[in-house]
């Protein structure tokens, strides 16, 4: 996409070609200089110091006791992945800056009052008087890490992260991230979604506005659960004239192009994950009244007392063009930005509605999942947009793949609905449940297969799918549509559950954060009928890479054959279909049991019903005759095991 005004066709245009053509000429000079000398000297100054992913010195950071706001009476009273990411030295700073990622050259932290919030901090990473903030605590820090490092591809260094903790800031710090002290004295734990340690975040978040607002800087405003994957300024600078500019849950779309969604026709509510403030009357007035309605009443959710005060006053439009609402209290001009490219957890990961409307996405939000902390971070894995440490791509013990059989018929053929949307999903869990058994037997790193859906997954009763969404069926579903990410990643007891077993996102051999290490050892394993001539257990390869192996095989032989591959990186099937008989200890096998029936989730929801949800059954096979169907009493409301 492209923005901006077009240029006239004007008179005297060889005059004007002969200066830029000098212009031009010139520049690529000066720019060769500049890489060259650039290249050569990144090349002397990466301080091994910083190289690690989550180090840092010991040290201790003691609270004054005083308000962590400076110049502003306190508002409560006190105390209240080609190459792996490298989060060194880069040149991504404003003057006179100390370049993001790059790590301090003290051994002691500098004293508590150095990381309060101030005018004089804001202004010293301000650019162009905008700045871009999130929050969190230390539960968060990888994801905080991805945030800022997609900000400094993008070239942008103009951040700031507010710590609720001491050790998020003191990790922070000492990786060189632009990082202020909240005062919020928080868990460093994941304090989970609508809880009220929840609200009191959202809470902080209101603060922070009113804190920043006052000082004049434009104020781009992000949950850590976000990722940027193009640089938001230029499109924010197309709307000078709006007071607010804010994200939203809308997933019918409104436009099929890059300008502000239509607001009349927005029926989701807006989110405030991501949205953008001006330092002007009417929206210092908004975020004073709706910091006054949050401390007045806990019981008022954050975006729901921001989506109450916008919605006082909603329309007329400010003009015809630029898609600006009056709202609020008539004055206030609001924008809705287009949902298609700053994209919810479902116009990105379900809809797609960026490549269908052929458009490049800003930004992805993980609203509208269902896995905890730990599906939106899956999601991001799948993506591709989230960055993590070298060793998650080169884990011990390697990996295990296979390519999936889904025959045509289960996928395209007859009506999308209930029934053939569990056939297609019981198809493909069954192979799965095949690959999480030898990728314990073998002590592997499971990496899942990609799933498709027929229906979507929401809370609600829905047809299948959203009406006016442009959701295509079949699709490519988030993992966290079937199974459940957080309980997967959960340490169950071994003496009840087995071993735990781990796993990857569908998408990690394509990473280009996967190193050359593990993509150049590799086995393919072709599995072949036990009866034909040249099938036979051996761990004589075929080929070079390429295994034969029997269908059906017992623990006992695929322990024997592949200890031989213990160092091989990664180990592919070509099919999981009768490839495991199951184990040979039986106590084992149901340890197993207990821990994969505890996998998978529900689907959600039939309409106009009671209870709307099913339940996938991981050994739905072993039910003669099995069919989905809601629970029909609160007795049968439980999963299977």
């Amino acid at each position: 996409m492209v923005s901006g005004n077009g240029c006239p066709e004007g008179v005297n245009t060889r005059p004007l070609f002969l200066v830029i053509y000098t212009t031009v000429t010139v520049g690529i000079v000066f720019s060769s200089l500049y890489v060259f000398s650039a290249v050569y000297s990144s090349s002397n100054s990466v301080s091994d110091s910083s190289s690690s992913w989550f180090s840092s010195p010991s040290s201790e950071l003691t609270n004054s006791g005083s308000t962590l706001i400076k110049d502003q009476e306190p508002y409560v009273t006190q105390p209240s992945t080609a190459t792996p990411p490298d989060f060194r030295r880069t040149d991504v700073h404003n003057k006179g800056e100390k370049p993001i990622w790059e790590a301090p050259d003290t051994k002691t932290m500098p004293p508590p009052e150095t990381f309060l919030l101030s005018k004089e901090l804001v202004q010293q990473r301000a650019k162009d008087n905008i700045i871009i903030v999130t929050f969190g605590n230390y539960a968060f820090m990888d994801f905080i890490l991805s945030w800022v490092k997609h900000l400094t591809d993008l070239n942008l260094s103009n951040l700031l992260v507010g710590a609720m903790d001491t050790k998020l800031l003191e990790a922070l710090y000492w990786k060189g991230i632009p990082v202020f002290d909240m005062g919020s004295h928080m868990s460093t734990v994941d304090v989970g979604w609508g809880s009220p340690t929840f609200h009191k975040m959202g809470r902080e978040k209101v603060i922070l506005i009113n804190s920043i607002l006052p000082y004049g800087f434009e104020l781009l405003m992000c949950d850590t659960d976000m990722v940027w994957l193009k640089n938001p300024l230029p499109y924010l600078a197309r709307y000078p004239e709006a007071d607010v500019l804010t994200s939203s849950d809308q997933v019918v779309p409104t436009v099929v192009d890059d300008s502000l969604d239509i607001w009349s026709q927005v029926s989701g509510a807006l989110n405030i994950g991501i949205f953008h403030w001006r330092p002007s009357q009417a929206s210092k007035k908004l975020a004073k009244e709706w910091k006054e309605m949050l401390l007045a009443d806990d019981s008022i959710w954050d975006q729901n007392g921001f989506n109450q005060l916008v919605h006082k006053r909603y329309g007329p439009a400010v003009d015809e063009d630029s898609g600006l609402v009056y709202a609020y209290d008539g004055y206030l001009k609001l924008g809705i930005l287009p949902a298609s490219i700053f994209c919810s957890g479902h116009t990105y990961f379900v809809q797609a509605m960026f490549q269908q409307f052929r458009l490049e996405p800003y930004a992805i939000h993980t609203t509208f999942q269902y896995g905890g902390t730990e599906g939106k971070r899956h999601r991001l894995r799948e993506a591709m947009v989230f960055y993590d440490p070298p060793e998650y791509f080169d884990t011990p013990g390697g990996y295990l793949s296979f390519k999936p059989s889904i025959p045509r018929n289960l996928l395209l053929e007859g009506e999308h609905n209930v029934d053939t949307h569990f056939i297609l999903i019981n198809y493909q869990m069954k192979q799965i449940r095949t690959a999480l058994a030898i990728a314990s037997l073998l002590n592997r790193t499971l990496i899942m297969p990609q799933l498709w859906c027929r229906l979507d997954r929401l809370w609600f009763g829905h047809p299948g799918v959203l009406p006016g969404s442009v959701t295509r069926q079949p699709f490519i579903c988030p993992l966290d549509h079937v199974f459940e990410v957080n309980v997967m990643l959960k340490d169950l007891p071994e003496e009840e559950f087995g071993p735990g077993i781990n796993f990857r996102e569908y998408s990690f051999l394509d990473n280009p954060l996967l190193p050359k290490q593990v993509k150049e050892s590799w086995l393919d394993v072709h599995l072949c009928k036990q009866d034909n001539e040249d099938c036979h257990a051996s761990n004589d390869t075929v080929h070079p890479g390429v295994l034969k192996f029997p269908k059906g095989s017992n623990e006992d032989t695929f322990k024997a054959i592949f200890s031989t591959f213990k160092d091989v990186k990664v180990i592919q099937f070509s099919t999981m279909q009768d490839a495991f008989l199951g184990f040979s200890d039986k106590k084992r096998e149901e340890k197993f049991r207990n821990r994969v029936k505890r996998y998978v989730g529900i689907w959600c929801c039939v309409e106009n019903t009671t209870i709307g949800h099913i339940y996938y059954d991981m050994y739905w096979d072993e039910t003669p005759d099995w069919k989905p169907h809601p629970p029909r009493t609160p007795e049968e409301d439980r999963p299977h095991f």
